[in-house]
């Protein structure tokens, strides 16, 4: 039996590794959802603005939208609940930035990755180690630079301000379906439609 104190304890680290990460700093609550209404003309606006890197099964009929931001802990996690669904699945991760400094040349960097998937597991097992991620040039390449911005003022048109925030279509409904913050990765399944 555990303690009630640890059990304590250890839903507040769960609640917390479970979160999302806010442009404002001030966290919101673990699975929240937009202010605004999530519609297929949301899910159509980020498909058709969002400028980000493809992994998983690229043939797939069904892509899920990741926006995140490089630096968010939360965003890593969610990353890593993916990875075992890149098999059924196609990911679009479009990176934004609310920090100009060190997350706006990180998601640069991934967007210009040659090897996306290899370079985004490596970034966010070091983010999420505690080392910060990956070392880019603040150097960056304009066109790019912009699309980071664009990306971010995206994720404020859908009215979230906080990250990872997904956006897909359930496989098995047709529904629209989306979620601000991390999730494990049978959560992530039955959300899209794939158990």
């Amino acid at each position: 039996m555990i303690h009630p104190a640890l059990n304590l304890i250890l839903t507040a680290a769960l609640t917390l590794s479970l979160g999302a990460c806010s442009k404002n700093d001030t966290p919101p609550a673990a699975g929240s959802t937009p202010a605004g209404a999530v519609t297929a003309s949301s899910y159509d606006a980020v498909a058709s603005s969002g400028k980000g890197f493809t992994v998983g099964a690229v043939m797939s009929a069904q892509t899920v939208y990741v926006l995140f931001d490089p630096q968010c802990p939360h965003c890593g996690h969610l990353w890593q609940a993916s990875l075992p669904l890149h098999t059924k699945i196609k990911f679009v991760w479009i990176p934004v930035s609310f920090n100009p400094t060190k997350s706006l040349p990180q998601a640069v960097a991934l967007l210009s990755a040659a090897n996306p998937l290899e370079t985004m597991t490596a970034h966010e097992a070091s983010l999420l180690a505690g080392t910060g991620g990956m070392a880019a040039s603040s150097s960056l390449p304009a066109e790019l630079e912009q699309a980071v911005k664009k990306n971010t003022q995206l994720l404020t048109q859908l009215g979230a301000d906080s990250v990872p925030f997904l956006i897909s279509k359930n496989r098995k409904t047709g529904a629209i379906v989306s979620f601000n913050g991390s999730m494990e990765t049978a959560a992530l399944a039955t959300l899209l439609g794939l158990d």
